[in-house]
């Protein structure tokens, strides 16, 4: 598919509602390095420098759809401990995240703790509990996925057996989303699929594929007959499955036959690869990809998130550099989700740098445009760009704006050399991205008052500025549109 039209899908991202299900845990990565081999045994030791706390599993699912730029609720069930409290504490700073996780007093939080030396994995303990959920929380899950299932557009279950989705639950749940008319993704690790009979599509891995299918799956071509058994047996509509460095097939019930090479540049981490390719197809598909389409747009996301260290995630900005020819003029990465525009923004004030904002459309980049972007970049080091959202445009400016879609928009605004981040929020005004992001120095346009511009109050409240820019005259996107519309 032609790398315009893969851009294309990612505009449906913003407007996309996912539901994931599943198996939530914390992610900790303690680092440090090994300079001796244990007396008492023939181990390394490590000696601890830091440690990073990250969502894992099917929170790392929701976490990869929101660093996309989408909306998503989580549910899951963690322990009435301090891990649970800190993974709750993690996802409750993503404003596009509503987790809605059950608790079990009875089973710890699943925590996987990755010791990392001198940039190599040289351990991993897990505390976790298997067992299937009692009777009650079991309910009391589905009792909020059913509560849940009308808020959003696809279901995503992320199994990784930690007893979360039992048989019960797992058909429950299926049952549930296809009475609502649901398109259901699932992210298995039972070796017998038909627990998941009823799904849309299946992402087993490889090896996991042959666990279930019982037959090697080395080539394409084993990989396609394996799937093909499973589609005969009337599972799930399609499989797309993970191959690693041999990248990703495709094989649907209609035929569907497709071969993706694998698009990673380097490796560094495989952790959580797969819940990215889960996240990036289930976002290809609302947006109205086939499955080819989004099958490619998560093979894209999942090379660039193994050329990251840690369970990483990808952003709309990262997958459109990748897909994009460039000449090397343009800054495509400058394009961020709120989650990570937070990460890159709290980065720079670590650095000691101060940071302007400023926010518009952008419909049709003009002058006045440039000469307004140029101004607020001098009042600051960094200078971030809230981008209204497709939606909001609409609903602010009437059905036939905007002109050009938020992507389209976006990668413009991107190119201009003072513009140093954008990112797109669906809201009507910027509140929310003011109060969060907490600039230095709020710029809009000098046809606004002070009383006027949004969010003024919270940035002088926090001993910051505001900058009436000044106009360029004659140039607005209003006049643009009507001189184009005049014969």
């Amino acid at each position: 598919m032609h790398y315009q039209s893969l851009i294309g899908l990612l505009d449906g991202f913003h407007a996309a509602r996912v539901l994931v299900l599943g198996d939530v845990m914390l992610d900790r990565f303690v680092y440090g390095s090994v300079e001796r081999i244990s007396p008492e045994a023939p181990i390394p030791v490590v000696n601890v420098d830091r440690f990073s706390d990250m969502p894992g599993g099917a929170a790392n699912v929701a976490r990869n759809i929101a660093d996309l730029g989408s909306k998503v609720i989580l549910l899951g069930v963690v322990g009435a401990d301090t891990p649970g409290e800190d993974l709750r504490a993690l996802l409750a700073a993503s404003p596009t995240i509503s987790a809605r996780l059950t608790t079990d007093a009875s089973r710890p939080t699943t925590v996987k703790t990755r010791y990392v030396a001198n940039g190599q994995q040289v351990m991993r303990a897990d505390r976790e509990c298997r067992d299937p959920l009692s009777a009650e929380v079991a309910q009391r899950l589905l009792d909020a996925l059913a509560g849940a299932l009308g808020e959003a557009d696809l279901l995503v279950l992320s199994d990784y057996a930690k007893g979360v989705l039992s048989d019960a639950v797992t058909r429950a749940a299926i049952g549930a989303a296809r009475g609502r008319g649901k398109r259901i993704i699932v992210d298995p690790k039972s070796k017998d699929f038909t627990k998941y009979r009823g799904a849309s599509l299946i992402t087993p891995n490889r090896l996991e594929l042959q666990q279930a299918c019982g037959e090697a799956c080395e080539s394409h071509e084993q990989v396609t007959a394996g799937a093909r058994g499973i589609l005969e047996r009337g599972i799930c509509e399609a499989l797309v499955v993970t191959r690693g460095k041999e990248g990703i097939s495709v094989v649907g019930a209609d035929g569907t036959d497709a071969y993706l090479p694998a698009a990673a540049r380097q490796i560094f981490d495989v952790s959580g690869a797969g819940d990215t390719v889960v996240a990036t197809l289930a976002l290809g598909l609302i947006a109205g990809g086939n499955l080819i389409d989004a099958a490619a747009l998560a093979n894209v996301a999942a090379g660039i998130a193994v050329g990251k260290r840690g369970t990483a995630t990808v952003t709309t900005g990262e997958i459109i550099g990748m897909l994009t020819p460039t000449d090397g003029r343009g800054d495509l990465s400058k394009i961020f989700s709120l989650d990570s525009v937070q990460r890159l923004v709290r980065g720079w004030r670590e650095q000691g740098l101060k940071i302007a904002f400023t926010n518009g459309c952008f419909d049709l980049l003009h002058p006045g445009h440039i000469s307004l972007l140029d101004q607020a970049r001098g009042t600051a080091d960094r200078l971030v760009v809230g981008l209204n959202s497709d939606f909001s445009i609409s609903r602010l400016k009437g059905p036939g704006r905007p002109v050009q879609g938020e992507v389209a928009r976006a990668i413009v605004l991107a190119a201009v050399k003072s513009v140093d981040a954008v990112v797109i929020f669906g809201e009507d005004t910027p509140l929310q991205l003011i109060d969060v992001l907490e600039p230095d120095v709020l710029v809009k346009g000098a046809d606004y008052t002070l009383d006027t511009v949004v969010g003024a109050d919270l940035v002088v409240k926090r001993g910051g500025k505001v900058v009436l820019a000044e106009l360029l005259p004659g140039h607005s996107t209003s006049d643009t549109l009507k001189r184009a519309a005049t014969p």
